[in-house]
């Protein structure tokens, strides 16, 4: 079950792989994402040494569930994988044109996820070309209803 999607991600970038990892959260903020308090819009994934981490995620703080902690909505979340998925990652990434993006934030047997996508950035023209193709199929649906 998807909480929050990373919809600009989509448009940004061609998704070539999923990975699906853990994130190390905080008790108020396990709470602020179950009430939908959750954002990925400027979020991104870096790679520091043999670790990733979830970098500019918004999670706004609930007023009763953080009465005792000075919440940091944007602070940075360490990504929990395998060590071969690490490794993997960190290869893919070194190679040229290669990034990781957050794509979705989940529930997976009650614990919250965080899909990453390994991408490659869209060109202008790629966009437009998109664009073009998703009109056109809304024209033909258009048409085959108008019959």
């Amino acid at each position: 079950m998807s909480i929050v999607e990373n919809r600009k991600a989509f448009h940004d970038y061609f998704i070539e792989e999923r990975y699906e990892a853990g994130v190390a959260l905080e008790g108020w903020e396990v709470k602020a994402i179950r009430a939908g308090r959750a954002q990925l819009k400027e979020a991104y994934v870096v790679v520091k040494g043999h670790e990733i981490f979830l970098v500019g995620a918004h999670v706004s703080p609930l007023g009763s569930a953080s009465t005792h902690v000075t919440p940091d909505p944007t602070r940075t979340r360490k990504l929990l994988l395998h060590a071969e998925e690490i490794r993997r990652l960190i290869g893919k990434v070194e190679q040229a044109g290669y990034t990781l993006v957050p794509l979705n934030l989940h529930y997976a047997k009650g614990r919250i996820k965080l899909e990453i996508g390994l991408a490659r950035g869209k060109k202008q023209y790629d966009k437009r070309a998109v664009e073009k193709e998703r009109e056109w199929n809304r024209e033909k649906q258009r048409l085959l209803r108008a019959r």
